[in-house]
């Protein structure tokens, strides 16, 4: 809780904590609904009720097949996480699952032929957003480092419409590691996190080209991990304290930002 709070101490504007929820599942990220909310781990799964705390269900899954499960988001009755073999090499990835009203495992779909390690799978207008995530610790095996970590648009059935770049600037503050959470705002645009760091980034995908551009990047109350947005508090951002296993809600002031304007083009090649 100290560091937490020297933290959020040197960094303004702070990120403004409404709620904490108690959750041992509270390991890779947070998916929110309306009423509840979703501890996130490698291969289990937490329903909490968001008024009172209370664990309402829990999923736990074979270890050998839910190797990595990083993140996930709800539609409609389907909670859909992205999921791979981390820290396993070759990378393989795939999308697993759940009935929401039995928080049950329904099917799993393998996502074959992406460079990286899926860790966030997204909608949005009808498509789904893809992050393969690569890894400075991993590049010897993989031939990538962080810097070819990809936002991919998929068609209703994963199939590849265009890829994306990460901006430099975004990268370097990703640097060993990769994007761990994102979820789309109301404005449109994409906020991202990484593994690390009390930071959320806002990125534009362009109409034409493939390089995303950021937009500004706010201070948020917990390091990184998987993210999500609260339906009925649009400035209301779900994450996780990974040491504490906590959720944590905390209201992010979209008008002030740590820094703006940043646009900043592709790293140097490498």
């Amino acid at each position: 809780m100290l560091g937490l709070a020297l933290v959020l101490a040197a960094s303004a504007p702070q990120a403004a904590i409404t709620g904490r929820i108690a959750a041992p599942e509270a390991n890779q990220g947070v998916a929110a609904g309306r009423k509840v909310v979703y501890a996130i781990s490698n291969h289990e799964i937490g329903e909490y009720d968001k008024r009172t705390g209370k664990r309402l269900r829990h999923w736990e899954g074979d270890p050998a097949h839910f190797r990595h499960m990083n993140s996930c988001t709800l539609v409609r009755h389907d909670l859909v996480c992205a999921a791979s073999n981390y820290p396993a090499t070759p990378m393989q990835s795939m999308v697993e699952l759940f009935d929401t009203r039995t928080l049950t495992h329904s099917r799993t779909v393998a996502l074959d032929g992406f460079p990286g390690s899926l860790t966030v799978l997204t909608r949005h207008r009808g498509h789904w957003w893809a992050v393969f995530a690569n890894y400075d610790s991993q590049s010897g095996a993989t031939g990538r480092d962080h810097r070819d970590s990809l936002l991919v648009e998929l068609d209703q059935n994963f199939r590849e419409i265009r890829r994306f770049h990460f901006p430099g600037s975004v990268l370097e503050r990703f640097a060993p590691r990769s994007c761990s959470g994102a979820q789309w705002g109301k404005d449109g645009l994409l906020y991202v996190t990484g593994h690390d760091r009390p930071e959320l980034y806002a990125l534009r995908v362009p109409e034409k080209g493939t390089q995303l551009a950021h937009v500004a990047t706010y201070a948020i109350a917990t390091n990184g991990q998987a993210i999500d947005w609260d339906l009925e508090q649009p400035d209301l951002l779900w994450s996780i304290e990974r040491s504490t296993r906590e959720m944590v809600a905390a209201r992010v002031d979209l008008k002030a930002p740590l820094r703006s304007g940043i646009q900043s083009g592709s790293p140097e090649n490498h």
